[in-house]
């Protein structure tokens, strides 16, 4: 199945008003699956406040759901009735057959929603859009302006600025990067090769194509900033950079805006929380394309559940995403995709990823089986145990070997 079409809009109104039991719904069962970053659980816990009045609701919001919200949704009836999902995830719940056209429940209990927030596939609405990400650059306005470094704009400012803060003794692992092997160390190699002019696959074909100069460009920026990083850096995924962050250890990285509020907070010591800025993503050897991608989260429903469960979830995840959870503490949480949301100084950097023309991430079908091949197979180039090239042909034959398994190539 193609991805035609995804387009949102920044605006959003919901039905409920008020937390009140079942939220209109008379029975039910609600089971969400979805990530574990401060702005999903803030939705977790609104269709949480649903529970009642014969609806039942409870959340898995994990770091792993990637890993098992499509077994989870494959049988019969689901465990989970609605997946918490992004422009990559929502094309597996696809692929699978798992999760059901919402037109009719749009209809029924979204009168507020605006054409264009929808998920619209092949002309059916298989998503409801509630915020908007990107990656870009977090630093520490304080350790630069010491130093009299301007924040970084390319890639290449970023390791001679990192070399300058190391040399002054300040730190010794002054990047920061979600570098772990898997999901986020692929979806750095994507920011970084989409940077450098890269096109993953040969035109109108499943037919993968990194192993070039771009790739190689790619793969050996990203080894040199990791040199800056703590050795441990394969295994820190966002929530470990976080703390690396929030414990003052790093002064420059790539994150996604929606895990910049928190590093902000009350529970950021000052020193840290009042000197992290932002700015817009980075580019890379010259380009002008941002090194980063534009992202959605939304919510799905289960296919294999009944239509009072469908109906329940649908009505709980327009509660939890409704006007009203818009507050001091939650709207610097996200870009929300919610009508009466204000930009905050935290939103700032997926603006500017916006405003630059950042690509969004790849939506085809066989996207998430390059994804998964990078994720693996990049991981002995960054431990200086193979060539850029060799990774980059690992890379290619996995995806290769995957792709005719499931019939793309």
């Amino acid at each position: 199945m193609f991805l035609r079409k995804i387009a949102t809009v920044v605006a959003l109104t919901t039905l409920a008003s008020s937390a009140w039991a079942g939220c209109g719904a008379s029975d039910g069962r609600v089971s969400i699956v979805g990530n574990e970053f401060p702005a999903i659980q803030t939705v977790g816990a609104g269709a949480m406040e649903c529970a009642g009045g014969g609806v039942t609701v409870e959340k898995n919001l994990t770091a792993d759901h990637q890993k098992i919200n499509v077994p989870g949704m494959q049988g019969n009836p689901a465990e989970f009735t609605t997946a918490i999902v992004a422009n990559s995830s929502i094309v597996a719940l696809m692929n699978n057959d798992v999760i059901r056209p919402l037109d009719d429940l749009v209809a029924k209990h979204g009168q507020g929603l605006q054409k264009s927030q929808l998920i619209t596939v092949d002309g059916n609405i298989m998503g409801v859009a509630f915020m908007a990400n990107a990656q870009h650059l977090v630093f520490r306005a304080d350790i630069l302006d010491q130093l009299g470094i301007a924040p970084p704009t390319t890639y290449e400012e970023m390791l001679v600025a990192a070399a300058n803060i190391r040399a002054s003794g300040m730190m010794d692992h002054p990047v920061g990067g979600a570098y772990a092997a898997g999901w986020n160390l692929a979806e750095e190699f994507v920011n970084m090769y989409i940077g450098h002019g890269g096109e993953f696959f040969k035109p109108g074909s499943a037919e993968i194509s990194v192993n070039n100069q771009h790739g190689e460009d790619a793969l050996h920026m990203m080894r040199a900033l990791s040199d800056y990083m703590n050795p441990d850096y394969l295994t820190h995924d966002s929530n470990a950079t976080s703390a690396e962050w929030k414990a003052g250890n790093v002064a420059l990285m790539n994150m996604w805006g929606s895990r910049v509020g928190p590093l902000k907070s009350d529970e950021v010591d000052p020193s840290v929380a009042n000197n992290t800025d932002i700015a817009g993503p980075m580019t890379v050897g010259g380009g002008s394309t941002p090194a980063s991608t534009l992202w959605w989260d939304g919510f799905t429903v289960s296919k294999n559940i009944s239509d009072a469960d469908a109906e329940a979830t649908f009505m709980a995840m327009m509660h939890a995403i409704r006007p009203e959870m818009l507050n001091d503490e939650t709207s610097p949480l996200a870009v929300w995709l919610i009508d009466g949301y204000q930009p905050t100084d935290a939103a700032k950097g997926v603006f500017a990823a916006a405003a630059m023309g950042t690509t969004p991430y790849p939506m085809l079908p066989y996207a998430g089986l390059m994804h998964s091949a990078a994720g693996k197979e990049l991981v002995d180039f960054m431990q200086g145990k193979e060539t850029a090239s060799q990774a980059l042909a690992d890379l290619e034959a996995a995806y290769t070997t995957a792709a005719k398994e499931k019939g793309y190539l």
